[in-house]
């Protein structure tokens, strides 16, 4: 290959000056191949030659790897070849002695033949967003636990929201809407899914036939529609698919720990705070900027927020306990008995009665699990004294320190008689005034229903609490008995 300048010498030569190709070979001292190779200007000499390279070690195998790989698309994702499964198979079946990188490096080229291509979508401004879930391992309390990751983003500005629950179940698939639709400050116009079974009941895709009812009445709601994706083809909502990704990369690395899915869902707020401050690739506006635009274009919230409970109605047994969702709650006993109204949220069960709140429990994934509340058995437990060593909602309660000590001490000496009166003042009085009593009655020595009693009805007299009852035994002088020996001996005399 010629250097630019004798390329420029041999053109001018040529066309300019009209010299043969001899009387140019002849003047620039340079064959004639080379002459009539570049004097018409047929060839470049900054173009190389396209060769092509042969495969002599994995030529003759190329065909049967491209068989495999193209019977690979008709067989389950999880059971196709890889390439070291393929190196292993040429080697068994075809006597193949190259090394195992020639082999990933041949996979690799034809996987690439005939890639899919991508058309670039484009939203207005509160057109769409997309949602999805995923999943993710966090330590809460100190216990690893398997994490449910709702991810939702709105199209034309990228800008995200993500929450965490404890499973994907339809409470918590509505509320992750609307904690989203909270965040925003409004909806838009439509909804892409994935064929999620807590929305879709019938069909797939453009072909769904019907839909959830509670999700029905979410969308009817807020006024969105709803739009599912081709089963397998995540290409049509891949900014939150790209989402997904982000967090578990970004957010969840390392693994959090934290005391509670509350907090962790702090973090996730921030985080998503924080996500507006970029500028994503091929946008022309920061996510700040374009989220600003797009809130002017998303539908308002409506005055009511939707219920999204999942709810059922149940009757209170003997032991005032209602069942929900494989698991048992404790309400209050006057209700035994009756039917009451249960609501499971995703972090909580909340008991109503007539209309009334009577109950509240974190909610409960297990199975024939039992959530019980000491006050609710109070009254049962004052008239039923001899059930106090083994009741279960004594012994499950998270009891204040002096009330736990005052307990122990009194069934240690088989004083239930006198627990259930300090348990009466507790329904008296509320568990936080009893306690300063106990630990004033503590801090004297003195672990009696009287001494509770004493303090809890001093409580609004000055320093009352800082002296403690004189307890001892009156002082009893020793008799003198001389007196009587002087009596007696002046008696004789």
């Amino acid at each position: 290959m010629i250097n630019i300048n004798l390329y420029e010498q041999i053109r001018y030569l040529y066309a300019v000056e009209k010299l043969s190709q001899r009387a140019i070979s002849r003047k620039l001292g340079i064959s004639r191949n080379t002459v009539k190779r570049y004097c018409q200007g047929e060839n470049v000499p900054w173009e190389g030659k396209h060769r092509r390279y042969e495969r002599p070690v994995t030529g003759p195998v190329e065909e049967v790897v491209r068989e495999w790989l193209a019977k690979d698309k008709t067989a389950p994702r999880k059971q196709r070849h890889t390439a070291d499964r393929i190196y292993q198979r040429l080697v068994e079946e075809y006597d193949f002695t190259g090394a195992p990188s020639t082999v990933r490096k041949l996979v690799k080229e034809l996987r690439l033949e005939g890639g899919k291509a991508f058309i670039p979508l484009e939203f207005d401004p509160g057109e769409a967003a997309q949602v999805d879930w995923g999943e993710a391992v966090a330590y809460i309390g100190g216990q690893k636990t398997r994490v449910q990751i709702f991810c939702y983003r709105l199209c034309y500005s990228c800008a995200c929201y993500v929450a965490v629950f404890p499973t994907q179940r339809s409470e918590a698939f509505l509320a992750g809407h609307l904690q989203a639709f909270s965040f925003f400050g409004g909806v838009p116009r439509r909804l892409i899914y994935d064929n999620l079974r807590t929305a879709v009941k019938e069909g797939w895709g453009r072909y769904v036939k019907a839909e959830q009812d509670d999700f029905m009445a979410l969308r009817s709601h807020y006024a969105f529609r709803a739009d599912f994706c081709n089963p397998g083809s995540g290409n049509e909502k891949g900014l939150v698919e790209e989402l997904v990704g982000y967090i578990r990369r970004n957010v969840m690395v390392p693994v959090p720990r934290v005391e509670s899915m509350e907090e962790l869902q702090v973090e996730l707020d921030q985080r998503c705070l924080r996500y507006q401050d970029k500028h994503l690739r091929y946008h022309p506006l920061p996510v700040k900027e374009a989220l600003a635009v797009e809130k002017q274009h998303l539908i308002p919230l409506p005055v009511k927020e939707f219920e999204y409970a999942l709810t059922k109605m149940a009757e209170v047994d003997n032991l005032s306990l209602v069942k929900f969702d494989r698991n048992r709650y404790s309400v209050p006993v006057n209700l035994v008995g009756r039917t009451v109204t249960v609501k499971g949220y995703p972090f909580q069960v909340k008991v109503y009665h007539h209309g009334l709140e009577v109950a509240t429990h974190p909610r409960l994934y297990g199975q024939n699990e039992t959530r019980l509340e000491l006050e609710h058995y109070l009254p049962v437990l004052v008239k039923k004294p001899r059930s106090l060593a083994n009741a279960a909602p004594l012994r499950r309660a998270n009891l204040p320190p002096g009330l736990n000590e005052l307990k122990d001490r009194l069934l240690a000496r088989q004083g239930d008689h006198e627990l259930a009166k300090v348990l009466g003042l507790v329904i008296d009085h509320g568990v936080e005034e009893v306690e300063k009593a106990i630990l004033v009655a503590l801090q004297g020595g003195q672990d009696t229903y009287q001494a509770v009693r004493y303090y809890l009805d001093r409580k609004d007299t000055p320093d009352s609490y800082r002296g403690a009852i004189d307890t001892s035994f009156p002082k009893v002088e020793p008799v003198n008995l001389q007196v009587y020996d002087n009596l007696l001996a002046g008696e004789l005399q």
